[in-house]
């Protein structure tokens, strides 16, 4: 048994070494929980979060080829497209100024001229991942403003839509949630590192976990705990998984 805590002081250069993506394609989610697990607070995470989690928030979006969330994440956090203000500038040389972001949406629940879409700009159009049995007349209507990835019959096959991912070159990818769609890809083996932020609060009964839905993983995955940072009481815990991608059979 060790103490983490007090610890050294920690600059922006620091973070970003230390949140470094490994080679090769590799998933990485990031969910922010209270105390006692909820995973959001009024329908949001905006409660459950602070100054350093939006920091770091930033940081892990500057990192990514790839940003995937759920479509019923995307309408409860009012998702909009990446703005290259947001982002650690300097991190992003040699790449498109911002990252895509990719919406899981087996129904195709999405609004065409909704800013998320409408808003996005050319080098970074958003990506909207669905199945074969979605409305035809609304995957040629997305199909106009997004670019749309078809994975899987009658739900979403989320392996294959992270190698199509992976085949247009978004080999760091990010995952923002929600809760279903992060059990959704535990349940297939396909989460490599989980960066997960703490809040010293209460929430109380009633809340979602981080993880959510019917479907869950074969056996439990175990995670290797890379790093533990603190600010103002608030954890930023950092796990991968023991085996890499690389190494799967």
């Amino acid at each position: 048994m060790r103490q983490l805590l007090p610890g050294s002081e920690l600059d922006d250069r620091d973070l970003a070494q230390l949140y470094a993506y490994p080679s090769g394609r590799w998933l990485r989610g990031n969910m922010v929980s209270s105390a006692d697990g909820a995973a959001v607070l009024d329908g949001a995470t905006g409660a459950l979060s602070s100054a350093a989690d939006r920091h770091l928030f930033a940081l892990l979006r500057t990192l990514a080829d790839v940003i995937v969330v759920g479509a019923s994440t995307v309408r409860a956090e009012r998702y909009a497209p990446v703005r290259q203000r947001e982002l650690w500038d300097h991190l992003r040389a040699g790449r498109p100024p911002t990252p895509p972001i990719a919406v899981v949406s087996g129904g195709l629940d999405l609004h065409p001229g909704s800013r998320l879409i409408a808003s996005a700009p050319p080098h970074a159009r958003t990506i909207v991942i669905t199945t074969a049995q979605a409305p035809r007349e609304r995957r040629v209507e997305l199909a106009r403003l997004a670019d749309v990835i078809v994975a899987g019959e009658e739900t979403v096959d989320l392996k294959a839509a992270i190698e199509a991912l992976a085949d247009r070159g978004h080999q760091r990818m990010l995952t923002e949630g929600g809760p279903h769609l992060l059990g959704q890809l535990t349940a297939a083996d396909l989460l490599d590192e989980l960066c997960l932020t703490i809040g010293p609060l209460l929430a109380g009964p009633g809340a979602s976990r981080i993880v959510a839905g019917a479907l869950s993983p074969a056996r439990p995955q175990p995670l290797a705990l890379a790093h533990v940072l603190e600010d103002n009481g608030f954890l930023l815990c950092r796990y991968t998984r023991r085996v890499r991608l690389s190494q799967r059979s």
